[in-house]
């Protein structure tokens, strides 16, 4: 069969639907079409590669990286919404007035994940504080704002109107009537910030989606534009992609030249996203030649037995596996979660020293919080073994690179009246300055940082760093002469940029706060004797010698690359709309304005960089940084949640399964304001959302998860059980109830057997 599909792939006009096992080989037949298409004389501006998210492309990027390959032109590796971007902004003209913008002539901005919730939040908030919506429900203010964005997605990635919306979630609501007002809610809240976008020429994720379908995919112009130009496409994880997406590839297959589209078998883990695996299944009818790859070359069968036992004890229909999963699982059970953490760690410490190399160890975790992250970095760290940690959903503010950079920006922009509190003072001195512990950072902190409060007020907005020099001689001595040289250093770097931002009319751009923290990062912090240049002091010596730490130059740099993109985004965004600084106001922690105190009025550039900082301290969700998922790549342990893990698409030797017992691998995420099933193509509208089907659902979603997993290892999973989870609850989740299940009926099998064997035997 391989060899059938090597030789298919070796034609100009191959033309299949590649389906089979994750570890098949199908994205690596992806490649290598990529490959002979550029080593036959293929122009690379004709080949597309379609991926549902940008992170699974990098095995194409690396072939194209590779230097055996040869010279190549750039590929176009993207993804639906990064191909709408490209077509809006180049037939803008054809379609800015028929599609309802207020400005056709005025270039489109487009939306961040992060934009998109501060213009959200510009609609909705008014509605909060004056006409109490949202009060039948419990949610933080930015998963709120999320959900109401997930349901404009949702619209948009399968193809329904925003009127349908509200009522779909009304039609399947089973519960009391007071929820069906809050539906009506969010639905006023999606249309006025629809109606927003349209008269700000603003395009988030949604709108995008829906201009470049609705608008521009039926001009002649646009299909002329892209089925001449890109003749030979290839679909990757095309089951993580949505209806939209389905029916879009449906007739541009028939217009290429080659196409190959691949498959997972029990994929569809971003339905939460979107992704329908049912509506993927439908493009094999629109290629010559469908081919199923059945062998894995990852997990072996007594690893593929353990995701057929799973099955069985979960009532889900699947194919049997021959093996004993017996062989490749390890569990041990611990009565407190400390316990079970450090099991883990002097597993993992036992597998590197027996050869395993780092990266081929991945700690996974239905949900990692912040405690068992930095319980697991530390451990690792303490013995000497590299690790990392990859979790998307974790807000840039909980980094302490970022809250550094932060808080430091608002010392060094007084006139936000964004006055930080001394302890954030304190941390970030302790981040920023080499060798400078928790308690000199305090002890300095106090005497060279006092906010003062302008004449006549009482709390104070005004606060300016004082000299290292002007502190009595016992305490210089406390903290040290050069942690003295170093924080005069930051000190001074900080009054020069703002005695240059004083004169910003003659440089603009000193006032960008992205170019302020790139500048303080390139000049300041990463040079020697601060925070962001070498591995932190105080560590142990294991961690200096490559082991992961929270300010750690490689992490602490990503960070910080993160966070100026972050900034770079939204001020571009704000810049393009007119009269942004009527739309919110700028408060500081106390709720007071940013001018509050200061006679001048706040520039525009200065009140982009306040507005940003409110943003970012009120936690909104991050959008996806290439460069964070790349850093997984690192020979490290990987510790990420289950789902993040899987759309890395990397296999590993061996898989820990942390707190094996909790309930968060089979329940979703409480979403009140949409639902995931309801908001699909092929749901009946008006049907109710039953106890049933919420169970059938949990069942379903928990089997896909495990399978996925089982089959990206190629060695053996170890299960991390603790009685009493990080909270102190007793732990009997469904997934630990489906591993005992299947162990208790293999190992009944096992004695069945064992009894036959002997009774013929007898006779």
């Amino acid at each position: 069969m391989q060899s059938q599909v090597t030789h298919l792939i070796q034609s100009i006009r191959t033309n299949i639907f590649l389906t089979g096992l994750p570890g098949s080989g199908k994205t690596t037949l992806g490649v290598k079409r990529l490959r002979w298409l550029i080593q036959h004389g293929m122009p690379t501006t004709s080949i597309l590669v379609l991926v549902p998210q940008r992170t699974l492309a990098a095995p194409y990027y690396d072939a194209l990286n590779d230097p055996s390959l040869g010279p190549a032109g750039p590929v176009d590796i993207i993804t639906l919404d990064g191909l709408a971007r490209r077509v809006i902004r180049l037939f803008w003209p054809l379609i800015g007035d028929r599609a309802g913008f207020a400005h056709p002539t005025h270039p489109p901005v487009f939306l961040t994940v992060e934009t998109a919730q501060y213009f959200m939040n510009g609609v909705v908030g008014p509605l909060i504080d004056r006409h109490g919506y949202f009060d039948a429900v419990t949610i933080e203010h930015t998963r709120l704002l999320s959900q109401l964005l997930d349901n404009l997605n949702k619209a948009a990635l399968i193809g329904i109107p925003l009127a349908e919306v509200p009522e779909r979630l009304k039609g399947a609501w089973a519960g009391e009537s007071a929820r069906r007002q809050i539906y009506d809610q969010a639905s006023e809240c999606v249309e006025r910030f629809r109606g927003y976008c349209l008269a700000h020429n603003l395009l988030d994720f949604s709108l995008q989606i829906e201009t470049f379908l609705h608008h521009l995919w039926p001009q002649p112009a646009v299909r002329a534009y892209l089925f001449e130009r890109y003749r030979h496409l290839i679909v990757d994880n095309v089951e993580e992609d949505t209806p939209v997406v389905h029916d879009a590839l449906a007739e541009w297959v028939t217009q290429c030249d080659s196409v190959l589209i691949a498959c997972d078998q029990g994929g569809g883990y971003r339905i939460f996203l979107g992704a329908n695996p049912t509506s993927a299944a439908r493009l094999a009818a629109a290629c010559d030649e469908t081919i199923e790859l059945t062998k894995s070359y990852v997990a072996p069968s007594d690893m593929l037995n353990l995701g057929y036992q799973l099955g069985l004890s979960l009532r889900q229909t699947t194919p049997a596996v021959k093996g004993d999963f017996r062989r490749v699982l390890h569990f041990k059970e611990h009565h407190f979660h400390p316990e079970m953490l450090d099991w883990a760690a002097d597993k993992i410490t036992q597998l590197i020293s027996e050869g395993t190399s780092p990266g081929e160890v991945a700690v996974l975790a239905p949900f990692v919080s912040d405690a068992l992250r930095f319980s697991m970095l530390e451990k690792l760290s303490a013995r000497g073994i590299p690790a990392h940690s990859h979790r998307p959903s974790r807000a840039l503010r909980d980094e302490p690179a970022a809250r550094c950079l932060l808080t430091l920006a608002k010392l060094a922009h007084p006139a936000w009246g964004l006055l930080p509190p001394p302890f954030d003072v304190t941390l970030a001195l302790a981040q920023a300055i080499e060798g400078l512990d928790l308690v000199r950072a305090h002890l300095l902190t106090d005497v060279v940082y006092r906010p003062q409060p302008p004449a006549g007020q009482d709390m104070p907005t005004q606060a300016k760093l004082g000299s290292f020099a002007q502190i009595q001689d016992e305490t210089r001595e406390r903290i040290g002469y050069l942690i003295g040289e170093r924080y005069d250093a930051l000190r001074a770097w900080l009054e020069r940029y703002q005695e240059q931002t004083e004169h910003e009319a003659s440089v603009p751009e000193e006032a960008h706060l992205d170019h302020f923290m790139g500048r303080l990062f390139g000049e300041v912090l990463s040079q020697p004797g601060f925070g962001f240049h070498s591995t932190d002091l105080r560590a142990s010596e294991p961690a200096k010698t490559g082991a992961y730490m929270g300010n750690a130059p490689l992490e602490a740099g990503r960070v910080v690359a993160d966070l100026i993109e972050s900034a770079r985004a939204f001020r571009e965004a704000l810049e393009q709309v007119p009269n942004f600084g009527g739309e919110q106001s700028v408060t500081s922690p106390q709720g007071r304005p940013v001018t509050h105190g200061h006679p001048q009025p706040i520039s525009q550039d200065h009140l982009i960089g306040a507005r940003f900082v409110g943003m970012f301290e009120r936690g909104v969700v991050a959008a996806t940084y290439v460069q964070s998922w790349r850093l997984t790549e690192r020979d490290a342990v990987l510790i990420a949640p289950a789902y993040t893990y899987l759309m890395t698409n990397r296999p590993v030797d061996y898989q820990f399964w942390l707190d094996a017992g909790s309930s968060g691998w089979w329940e979703r995420i409480y979403q009140p304001l949409t639902h995931p099933y309801v908001l699909r193509r092929d749901w009946e509208p008006g049907r109710p959302w039953t106890d049933e089907l919420e169970f059938q659902a949990r069942q379903e979603t928990l089997y896909r998860l495990a399978l996925g997993l089982v089959r990206r290892c190629r060695r053996g999973i170890y299960l991390g059980i603790s009685e009493l989870g990080e909270r102190g609850y007793e732990q009997r989740g469904p997934l630990l109830q489906a591993i005992q299940s299947a162990l208790r009926r293999t190992a009944e099998k096992s004695s069945s057997r064992s009894s036959d064997q002997a009774n013929r035997e007898i006779d």
